[in-house]
């Protein structure tokens, strides 16, 4: 088997720091299920997540938080695909999503961090990760405004809730839903948001130089041993790395018991295998080895650069 590449999906076959290659496969995944529909909308948001994350879209900045980036957002909409892909291959047509709802999906998985960016105007913060404790509702309010852009206004307030799913400033069983669909599509949402990140193969390298640095600024994390502020959960780089064995756990009991194991459809779309969880034991694994001895330089991949996305989105 092929090694696997840095900065590429748990097929090894699309690289998730370019949209296009991450646009392609969602369509084409689209076109399999729903051959007469339209992917304007589709390629639409990919092109306009690509200027947002670049700086090149009006009223914001370009992005400057090293975790949740270009490459986080890609990954998520490709699992989220996947996740809908495996759905509609094992239901009927009166339990199915239906293309207008796939787009809808994606749509909302392309932008469910978009509360992180900074706008324009934006002179109190100085980075976007000082967002943290209320990106998924800065976000709500962005792709609401969205969904009317893109003539899909009747899903409008819907979407501002889906993206709910990702986050923690509402409990899940407390989201509100029109019915049953939605909340399967946003417990589809929540798992993708969970599994993409925690298979990528640079997970742990992240948490150590790009998601620890977002905890300090987003006030999670201590930016050094006098620092008391009162919602600091990590004291160090490694205390994150070392305790991801145990949030494995917690994730997998939101993931079973609020996001009503979704993940089990990366199974249909795999054909038997679910290459997500394959590769999230692979880290976890490790991230206990290193755990046990207490030695974050076993660490050693190399995540893709910022500089090396920005080159992937002019392709």
């Amino acid at each position: 088997m092929e090694h696997r590449k840095n900065g590429y999906d748990v097929t090894n076959r699309i690289n998730t720091t370019d949209p296009q290659s991450v646009n392609a496969e969602v369509v084409r995944i689209f076109l399999e299920l729903y051959p007469e529909a339209s992917v304007h909308v589709l390629n639409r948001g990919f092109r306009d997540l690509t200027r947002l994350q670049s700086g090149d879209y009006p009223g914001y900045r370009a992005c400057d938080t090293g975790y949740h980036n270009l490459q986080h957002s890609l990954d998520v909409t490709l699992a989220m695909a996947r996740l809908m892909d495996g759905y509609e291959r094992t239901r009927d047509r009166s339990d199915a999503i239906g293309s207008r709802l796939f787009r809808f999906g994606i749509v909302t998985a392309l932008f469910h961090d978009i509360g992180y960016l900074r706008k324009v105007n934006d002179t109190r913060h100085k980075n976007g990760a000082e967002y943290t404790l209320k990106h998924v509702t800065r976000g709500a309010k962005f792709i609401e405004e969205y969904m009317n852009k893109i003539g899909m206004a009747e899903f409008a307030p819907i979407a501002g809730q889906i993206v709910h799913f990702t986050g923690y400033e509402k409990p899940i069983a407390k989201i509100e839903v029109p019915n049953l669909t939605f909340r399967l599509l946003g417990n589809m949402l929540g798992t993708a948001d969970i599994i993409a990140q925690m298979a990528d193969r640079c997970y742990l390298e992240k948490c150590r130089d790009r998601l620890y640095p977002e905890f300090v600024e987003g006030g999670l994390a201590a930016r050094d041993q006098e620092d008391h502020r009162s919602g600091v959960m990590f004291k160090s780089a490694e205390d994150l790395v070392v305790r991801t064995p145990n949030f494995y756990k917690t994730a997998t009991a939101r993931l079973n018991d609020q996001l009503g194991s979704a993940y089990g459809y990366a199974d249909k779309h795999f054909g038997g295998q679910n290459l997500y969880l394959d590769e999230i034991d692979k880290n976890i694994q490790y991230a206990t080895e290193v755990a046990a001895q207490r030695d974050l330089s076993l660490l050693r991949r190399e995540p893709p650069k910022p500089s090396e996305e920005e080159t992937a989105e002019t392709h």
